[in-house]
């Protein structure tokens, strides 16, 4: 049997005047004139316009004076049977206002006339605008920090020059008590400890101005002994005890000055935050799970309640505890330190018990 074939619906005039009055878009017919021939109730809404006036005048009259020569570009396109696609414009309201349409225009060059559709993008870029306004402002105040980190970091290094330069003209023979060439001692590798990280967050931030931080093949046993020496006073004035086993990894690929960083601030903390009348106790490993290397940090210290810190932890400028010393700065390194080289960190914590940070590294 003939495939039987439905008759196109057709329209009436009542039916497509109704879509037309209807429309929550801007409708409108123009011609090749330039004045509008047609249109929905909704642009005479958008504009504040009325009919008669939108009709007696030019489209270009409406429009955003810095907008009308380039729209008068693609209007002679239009006229030379080129459609329009998601053009968009600026056009006046009679109020004043400055409203963002844009335009799906289809000539039919038989009638001369312009068949066109707007829509209404204001809110959107608005939105655009208050994005790139903010990404604006996060630039400059990154640029002002940088500046102010690599000021501080070069800025810093002269005096530290200076004191390396007056331990270098001590005549240490001439001093008989043990306990001041122990004290001279340590100053002296703590101030050559203070320039090597000095140096270090320079070439750090020279790196990251180049967007990508140098990795390398890193052994825990050797950054953890740095770090060891540069606070080698205030763990032996604190008399904190550090264990530590890397047998299960001995080495990861990971940025050393950020390693180092690392073991820095937790070790720092852990003492700064040791239970009154503890000794601190400090736990550091390494692991290998499922073929990926983790470094386990843990305390027996003050500890959080995770119920109430729960994601703050890391957060820049929070802190959890009573004490002077403490900026809420050094968690939020530690953990910007190890997601900005694709790596994750966890935290496991109960009050006067201590804390667990489990730190995974990137494959």
């Amino acid at each position: 049997m003939p495939t039987e074939v439905s008759d196109p619906i057709s329209f009436d005039v009542f039916n497509i005047e109704l879509f037309f009055e209807s429309s929550a878009d801007l409708l409108c017919i123009a011609g090749y004139d330039g004045y509008f021939k047609k249109i929905s109730p909704s642009v005479s809404k958008l504009l504040g316009y009325t009919n008669d006036e939108l009709f007696g005048k030019p489209i270009q009259e409406f429009i955003y004076i810095e907008d009308r020569d380039i729209t008068a570009r693609h209007r002679n396109n239009l006229t030379n049977d080129v459609p329009l696609l998601n053009f968009e414009n600026r056009y006046i309201t009679k109020p004043g206002e400055i409203v963002w349409l844009s335009w799906t225009s289809m000539p039919v060059d038989s009638e001369k006339l312009v068949y066109a559709i707007a829509k209404n993008i204001t809110h959107k870029k608005k939105l655009e605008d208050d994005r790139n306004t903010l990404i604006t402002n996060l630039t400059k105040i990154n640029d002002d920090l940088k500046l102010l980190t690599l000021t501080t970091s070069h800025d810093l290094r002269s005096p530290v020059s200076n004191l390396l330069s007056v331990f270098n003209l001590l005549d240490v023979s001439k001093i008989q008590d043990e306990e001041t060439l122990e004290f001279i001692n340590i100053l002296k590798s703590a101030t050559e400890s203070l320039r090597k990280t000095l140096n270090n967050y320079v070439d750090v931030l020279n790196q990251k101005e180049s967007l990508s931080v140098l990795t390398e093949e890193l052994n825990f046993n050797d950054c953890l002994s740095m770090v060891l020496l540069s606070l080698n006073s205030l763990i032996k004035s604190s008399k904190t005890i550090i264990n530590f086993d890397f047998s299960a990894a001995e080495k990861i690929n990971f940025n050393k000055s950020y390693l180092e960083s690392i073991f820095l601030n937790l070790i720092t903390n852990s003492i700064k935050y040791a239970r009154p009348d503890h000794l601190p106790v400090i736990s550091i490993y390494s692991e290998k799970v499922n073929g990926i290397n983790q470094l386990i940090f843990s305390d027996k210290g003050q500890g959080f309640d995770m119920e109430k810190v729960k994601d703050k932890v890391f957060g820049l400028n929070q802190k959890f505890h009573d004490h002077t010393d403490s900026k809420g700065i050094g968690l939020y390194l530690v953990y910007n330190h190890i997601t900005s080289l694709g790596g994750k960190i966890a935290i496991e914590s109960t009050v006067n018990e201590g804390t667990k940070f489990i730190i995974t590294f990137k494959e």
